[in-house]
């Protein structure tokens, strides 16, 4: 009897084990991302990721892996003092013209002017999807949780644990959602005084350079993408570990709901179902259905 307790338990925590290795990650900037550009103005080590920005060039990672369903997170600790011209973004991913993509990119600003937190999304290659907002917070003193919640029924931006903002599955009607390619996590920091701050009006004052974003304790939480097996399988309820498919996590909580309200009525700055002149009257599909 002790023998067949002690096999059960070794199988419980292999069993475990395994789940753990398969949606887990809590990153080591060295070990797990690649350098795509600017390995001159990248510095990791110990967990902590320095970017940096000046005239001849920026800098950005990319995670190793890619993943379908979950959440991945990070501290960020944006650009301080004058910004203006400079984008740090925090997003994932995949390649190619149909691509999906799920965007955090936080535009610099002026000394004492607030940043704006961009969000995006794009499903089969199709974006222009844009919330942004103030952040009721400075970014720059201090780091901030960001997060990504993504599911089959819907991807949910976090800050501090906040939601600001839901896009929900549709894809029954027509409406192209993100879950069927795994995506890589990216970070970067650019320039892009052309439109950046006040629509591109105020420019990037390079005698500030360098300038430098922090990012630490990145983890993600996340189905590993294996290729068009992984569609299935990362959806599968039935999985355990597929703990993003339960059905808790399919709808945000009323406490959360009425958090996000807060910050969406108090901080929100732009909505693109609402600006009804840049797209002629006729209104992405997904404005007319329920958002939350």
């Amino acid at each position: 009897m002790v023998g067949l307790r002690v096999q059960t338990l070794i199988f419980l925590l292999v069993t475990a084990l395994a789940i753990l290795d398969r949606t887990f990650v809590e990153a080591n900037f060295d070990k797990n991302f690649i350098v795509t550009w600017g390995k001159h103005h990248i510095g990791t080590s110990n967990g902590n990721l320095r970017l940096v920005l000046d005239k001849s060039a920026g800098s950005a990672i990319r995670s190793k892996v890619a993943h379908l369903f979950g959440t991945v997170e990070m501290l960020i600790k944006l650009v301080p003092g004058n910004s203006a011209g400079t984008v740090a973004a925090y997003y994932m991913s995949s390649t190619g013209t149909a691509h999906d993509e799920i965007d955090f990119e936080f535009l610099g600003n002026s000394t004492g002017e607030p940043y704006t937190i961009h969000t995006n999304i794009f499903a089969k290659g199709k974006g222009d999807r844009e919330q942004q907002f103030r952040p009721w917070f400075n970014p720059t003193n201090g780091f901030h949780n960001y997060t990504i919640h993504w599911n089959p029924t819907e991807v949910v931006w976090f800050v501090d644990g906040t939601p600001i903002r839901v896009f929900r599955n549709y894809e029954k009607e027509g409406i192209a959602y993100p879950n069927k390619q795994g995506m890589k996590v990216f970070a970067s920091l650019w320039s892009a005084d052309d439109w950046a701050t006040q629509g591109g009006r105020v420019k990037t004052n390079w005698t500030l350079a360098p300038f430098v974003a922090e990012g630490r304790r990145y983890k993600a939480r996340a189905c590993l993408w294996q290729g068009p097996v992984s569609i299935k399988q990362c959806a599968d309820p039935t999985i355990k570990s597929n703990w993003w498919t339960s059905p808790s996590f399919s709808q945000l909580t009323r406490t959360q709901l009425d958090r996000m309200q807060k910050i969406r009525s108090g901080f929100m700055i732009y909505d693109y179902c609402k600006d009804t002149k840049r797209f002629n009257g006729v209104m992405p599909p997904e404005c007319s259905k329920r958002q939350f």
